[in-house]
């Protein structure tokens, strides 16, 4: 069985088709495809194998194929509140970085995360981050307010939390429990954009954290695969719904790595969705469910396993 594995191609627009198109051939798939005035990003995934081949057509072309060990992933990053002090600077940056690795993430600001005494978790905000395949926590500069707090702002969670704060790494790791998948200390309240090396290196650190703690899940998933490969799926949707296509949301499909969330009203679309022909008869609704996200209305797909479905895609 060919191992796709995740890349992201960056290059000019000129003749950038014949990528997409070799990477169609290869048996891999375009996850997201941004175009930047006269600059493109191809997120995919492909062969391992056929890096090398990619690689070569690229360079006449001037573009890079580098490793994005985060494409065909969406992440909440969470932040207590949406007040000056919680939000701005910290969050957007760790969000933009995720982005730039391959992920889609989505802010999540808390109506109630402010607080030592009063900090809660309602059952939306818990639902929406649950819908997602990491969350990761941006937490303030005081040790004793990240231990009396985060108890009650990760109640319900099931997906994986990567904890970020000022406290070093070994505090973090000291006054969270039950512990979490992944810590980054040094990452308080910075009141401005992270351009200093050492601020840049957190951010790194916070990549390698989260792909560490995804690859985990990878090996889990693994275990028992899914009937059908999430972004296999992808292109089946945007090729049977042609209303998917007509869409303004720059992901109107996003792919996750147990499956997807398609940005259609679930009440108008979702028999259509369960219906569609995935290969041979075997319909969406027979290797999926299908459910209404707790994001707007939105439609979320959960691929089932093979040990469920004994069909394999």
């Amino acid at each position: 069985m060919t191992t796709l594995v995740p890349v992201t191609y960056k290059g000019g627009v000129y003749r950038h088709d014949e990528i997409m198109d070799l990477i169609d051939d290869l048996g891999g798939y375009i996850v997201q495809k941004h175009v930047m005035a006269q600059d493109v990003v191809l997120q995919s995934f492909v062969p391992r194998d056929d890096i090398d081949l990619i690689r070569t057509v690229a360079k006449p072309l001037a573009g890079d194929v580098i490793e994005a060990p985060l494409v065909g992933t969406e992440i909440a990053v969470v932040s207590p509140s949406l007040e000056i002090h919680h939000l701005p600077h910290t969050a957007c940056d760790i969000a933009e970085y995720l982005r730039r690795s391959g992920a889609k993430t989505n802010m999540i600001g808390l109506a109630r995360g402010f607080g030592k005494r009063i900090a809660n978790l309602n059952d939306e905000e818990r639902d929406v981050i649950n819908e997602h395949d990491l969350a990761v926590y941006v937490l303030g500069n005081f040790e004793e307010c990240i231990e009396h707090k985060f108890p009650a702002l990760r109640r319900g969670i099931q997906v994986p939390i990567v904890v970020t704060g000022a406290p070093d790494r070994e505090t973090l790791a000291r006054i969270v429990d039950p512990p979490v998948e992944g810590y980054v200390g040094g990452v308080g309240r910075i009141m401005h954009r992270f351009k200093r090396p050492e601020e840049l290196a957190k951010l790194d650190e916070l990549v390698d954290e989260v792909s560490r703690a995804l690859d985990a899940r990878r090996d889990a998933l693994a275990r028992d695969p899914l009937s059908v490969f999430p972004p296999r799926l992808m292109a089946i949707v945007e090729e049977q719904i042609p209303e998917v296509t007509m869409l303004t949301h720059p992901t109107p499909v996003t792919a996750q790595m147990e499956g997807l969330r398609v940005k259609l009203p679930y009440d108008l679309y979702a028999d259509d969705v369960r219906s569609l022909d995935v290969t041979g008869g075997v319909t969406v609704g027979d290797i999926a469910d299908v459910l209404p996200s707790r994001m707007r209305n939105y439609i979320l797909i959960r691929i089932k396993p093979f040990s469920e479905t004994r069909i394999l895609v």
